[in-house]
C-alpha cells in the first residue's frame, strides 16, 4: 500500500510544473490519468518533453477537448475523481467548458488545482512567461550569480518545480483533506510567483534585521564568503564548501593546512583575500583527491557531481536515490521504505485497467 493509494487525480497534460506534479503524485501511489491532446484536436503547441521519466506511472488518454463527446468523457472521469490539476492560462478551461463551476457542479467534493506562473488574478494573470520571469518578479532571481555579471537562473528548479509543482502538491492534498472533512471541494490557485516569494521568507527576515542586502554576491549564503562557495580544482572539477559553523570551518582549515590566524572566519574585510587563498590551494589537487581529504570530517566539503556521476555515488546508491534506469526514484521514504513507482509510461493494457478502476 502506497501513501496515496486510492486517490484519483485527473492531469491535463502540459509543460513544466503540472507534468512534474503528476509524476510525484503517481510515484506516491495516486491513480493519475494524464489527458493528452488527441490527433483530431490538431497539432500540439509544444513538443514532447516529459519522456519516460516525467510521464512514468500513469496512463495517457488522448482527448479532444473541443469535442462535446470527449468533454462528456472527461466529466465522467471527474465525477469519480478527488482532484484535477491543470496549468493552462486563466480562462482556457472555462472556454473549453471545463471550468471550476462546471466540474464542481458534477462533483462538489472535487479539488480543482490550477498551477500557473502569475496566478489567476492580478495585472499579469493573462501574460505569458517562463520560470525565469517568475523568479525575476518574486525577487529570488536577484540573489543568484556574481555581483559583476547579470543574474543567472538556477535551471527551472525553483519556479516550475518548487514554487509551482511542490506548492501545487501541498495545495491539492490540503484541499482533498479539507474536502474529506466538509464534503466541499475547492479551487486552488497556485502561482509560481507566490510560491517562490514564500521560499524567500528567510531572506526577508534577515533583511528586516539588517543582515541581508539587495546587493548580489555580498551576503552569507550567496557565495560571497570564502567558507560558503564553490572552488575549481586542478583537474577542472569543482568542490562545494559549506563550512558555516566555527567548528566546521576549523575542520576546513585543517584540511587545507591553514590556521585560524591565516584565515579568520569572520574578518569580513579579509574575505576576498581568504577566498583567493582557498582557491589557490584547491587548485593544487584534483577534485576527487579533495573529496578523499575531507571524507569523514566536519568540513562540509563535497565534490560537485555531474548528473550522470550522481547516479553512481555510493551514498545515492545505498539510499536508492536513483532507480535501475538511472532516473530519480520516488521520494520521500515512509517508515524507511521508498515508494515504488512505475519507471515507464503504462502499456495500453495497463491504461485500460487503470480506467476500469474509476468506474
Amino acid at each position: 500500500m502506497k501513501p496515496l493509494s486510492g486517490l484519483r487525480i485527473i492531469e491535463f497534460d502540459g509543460l513544466g510544473p503540472v507534468t512534474f506534479l503528476g509524476m510525484v503524485l503517481a510515484d506516491l501511489g495516486a491513480d493519475v490519468v494524464r489527458l493528452t491532446r488527441a490527433d483530431s484536436a490538431g497539432a500540439a503547441v509544444f513538443t514532447e518533453v516529459g519522456g519516460a521519466i516525467l510521464h512514468r506511472g500513469r496512463p495517457a488518454v488522448p482527448v479532444d477537448l473541443k469535442s462535446e463527446a470527449d468533454r462528456a468523457r472527461v466529466l465522467d472521469l471527474l465525477a469519480h475523481s478527488h482532484g484535477l490539476i491543470e496549468g493552462f492560462r486563466p480562462g482556457v478551461m472555462e472556454r473549453l467548458g471545463l471550468g471550476p463551476e462546471v466540474c464542481l457542479a458534477r462533483n462538489p467534493a472535487l479539488v480543482f488545482a490550477r498551477v500557473t506562473g502569475w496566478g489567476q488574478t492580478g495585472p499579469l494573470a493573462n501574460s505569458v512567461g517562463h520560470d525565469i520571469n517568475y523568479l525575476a518578479l518574486s525577487g529570488a532571481l536577484s540573489t543568484f550569480g556574481e555581483a559583476d555579471r547579470p543574474a543567472r537562473p538556477p535551471l527551472n528548479l525553483v519556479g516550475d518545480y518548487a514554487g509551482g509543482a511542490l506548492m501545487g502538491a501541498i495545495g491539492l492534498l490540503s484541499g482533498i483533506l479539507q474536502a474529506r472533512a466538509t464534503g466541499k471541494g475547492a479551487v486552488i490557485d497556485v502561482a509560481m510567483t507566490d510560491g517562490v516569494a514564500l521560499m524567500t521568507a528567510l531572506f526577508h527576515a534577515l533583511a528586516a534585521r539588517g543582515l541581508w542586502t539587495d546587493q548580489r554576491d555580498s551576503n552569507l549564503l550567496d557565495g560571497s564568503t570564502p567558507f560558503y562557495r564553490c572552488y575549481r580544482c586542478r583537474d577542472g572539477g569543482e568542490v562545494a564548501v559549506g563550512a558555516l559553523e566555527p567548528r566546521f570551518y576549523a575542520a576546513l582549515l585543517a584540511g587545507l593546512g591553514l590556521t585560524p590566524e591565516d584565515a579568520p572566519q569572520y574578518d569580513r574585510g579579509r574575505w576576498p583575500e581568504i577566498a583567493d587563498r582557498f582557491a589557490a590551494i584547491f587548485a593544487t589537487r584534483d577534485r576527487d583527491d579533495w573529496a578523499s581529504v575531507f571524507t569523514g570530517t566536519e568540513a562540509c566539503v563535497t565534490p560537485i557531481l555531474g548528473l550522470s556521476e550522481a547516479v553512481s555515488h555510493p551514498h545515492n546508491q545505498a539510499r536508492g536515490t536513483f532507480n535501475d534506469q538511472g532516473a530519480p526514484a520516488p521520494t520521500p521514504l515512509f517508515d524507511g521504505v521508498r515508494p515504488g513507482g512505475g519507471t515507464t509510461p503504462p502499456t495500453a493494457l495497463e491504461i485500460s485497467e487503470a480506467l476500469a478502476r474509476w468506474r
